[in-house]
Parts: structure tokens; C-alpha cells; sequence
């Protein structure tokens, strides 16, 4: 969990002035390890969720009067007393947890384009975001494989015809197979562009699965990701994910 979202769960913005600094070190001392918060973090926090500046002589008072904060080890630093802890260890439990939560940038695929669809068809394009913008190149080639054979399947399964690319024991054929089904089907009828681009990413993500010597680098994902980005959008409109 993020500053902006613990904000938002917390409701800060409504909170008292003092309230917020008690509660900013507890996000403090449990997502970075502080153990004593001097004003200028505080102030930050402030800054970076956009709240008001508070007047510095105020809340020195307010801080120093605080029966939830007691004095740090340096002047005008301060720490969290240990019934304040307990208390909103208690309040918020879920925040010591390791969070399973995906936080990443637009980077190849908008938030907006997948947002409110399937919670895996979420939870993957984030990854897909995350493991571009840690340089996980590899990984991002392989997960945009899988969503491409993903929104393939369930486009065939909109049009009625998933039989076309299921094997005599009604399992999925391997993506090739679908690929190859996908771009000469009149009734799922893709563009020609996506007809193009298909086969790119299902080469990117099988390189990077199974080519011992092979690393895939940033300019191979910047090469797919615009055509990447429009293919996606129409196999959602295609499977009727989004209509």
C-alpha cells in the first residue's frame, strides 16, 4: 500500500491536523522502517498528498502537547508512544502484511483500458506494467504472450466457434495453432494490423520462455508496444469483455 492509497483508507484529508502526523508515522515506521519522524516528514507527506500546509509554530505545539507522540532522540523529532502503536496496530492490521497488491505506471498497457473488465485481466496487464518498468524484460515479453492467447480464446469463445482451436479432447491448441486459425477466421475477422502483429508477440514472449542464449532487451517491447496496445483494446471489444 502506497502513501496516496493509505490516505484514502485512513480518510487522512478529513483527520485533524495532529491526527495526520499520527497517523503518517505509523505509514512511516511500518512501510520505511523510521522510527522517529521529525517535521520535515511530516511536511513532505503533506506536500505529496497535496493537503494545506499547516502553520510550523502550531503544529511544534500540537506535536509536543500530543499524548499519542513522545520526544525522539533529536531535538523536535518525535516517536510513536507505545499504546498509540498497539492501538492502530490493532486498527489496521493489514498494513505489516506483504501486500500482494500490483503497483505500476501506463507504461505499455493504460490503466483505463482494462480497468473494471475480469479481476486476472487486471491483475495480469498490471504485471505486465510493473515487470516493463522494473526491467524485467523477459517476464514482460512472456505475460504479454499470455494475454494475447488469453483475449484470443475468449474472443473465439464470444463468437461461438472455440471448438475451431480445441483438440479432440476439447483442450485449447497450443498458440500457434491459434494464431494461425485467428488470422485467416472470417467470422472473428481481426484487423490486418493485429493479423501482423499477433504472431510478433507470440515469438517475443516464446524467445524469452525457451531460448537459453536469449535476453529480451527494452527496444523489444518498445518495438511491439504500440501495435501491443491496439491489439489488446480489440480483442477486449472482440471477446466482449468490453462493449
Amino acid at each position: 500500500m502506497n502513501l496516496d492509497k493509505y490516505s484514502k483508507h485512513v480518510s487522512l484529508e478529513s483527520k485533524k491536523e495532529i491526527d495526520k502526523c499520527v497517523y503518517l508515522s505509523y505509514f512511516l515506521m511500518v512501510k520505511e522502517d523510521k522510527a522517529e519522524f521529525s517535521i520535515d516528514d511530516f511536511l513532505l507527506c503533506f506536500y505529496n498528498l497535496h493537503f494545506s500546509r499547516p502553520n510550523i509554530s502550531r503544529l511544534k505545539g500540537a506535536l509536543k502537547s500530543s499524548s499519542s507522540l513522545i520526544n525522539g532522540s533529536k531535538p523536535l523529532t518525535y516517536k510513536l508512544q507505545s499504546k498509540t502503536i498497539t492501538r492502530l496496530d490493532d486498527e489496521l492490521p493489514n498494513l505489516k502484511s506483504k501486500s500482494e497488491e500490483i503497483l505500476s505506471d501506463d507504461k505499455i498497457i493504460p490503466e483505463a483500458l482494462f480497468l473494471d473488465t475480469r479481476g486476472y485481466l487486471e491483475s495480469l496487464s498490471r504485471q505486465i506494467n510493473a515487470s516493463y518498468e522494473q526491467n524485467i524484460f523477459d517476464g514482460c515479453a512472456v505475460l504479454m504472450r499470455r494475454l494475447i492467447e488469453i483475449l484470443l480464446i475468449h474472443s473465439y469463445e464470444n463468437h461461438g466457434i472455440d471448438s475451431e482451436i480445441k483438440d479432440n479432447s476439447g483442450n485449447f491448441k497450443m498458440l500457434n495453432h491459434i494464431v494461425s486459425n485467428a488470422k485467416t477466421n472470417s467470422i472473428l475477422a481481426l484487423s490486418r494490423n493485429t493479423k501482423e502483429a499477433i504472431e510478433d508477440y507470440r515469438t517475443l514472449g516464446n524467445f524469452s520462455a525457451h531460448k537459453i542464449f536469449y535476453n529480451a532487451k527494452r527496444k523489444d517491447i518498445n518495438a511491439a508496444q504500440k501495435e501491443f496496445r491496439a491489439s489488446v483494446e480489440e480483442l477486449l471489444y472482440k471477446s466482449g469483455i468490453k462493449i
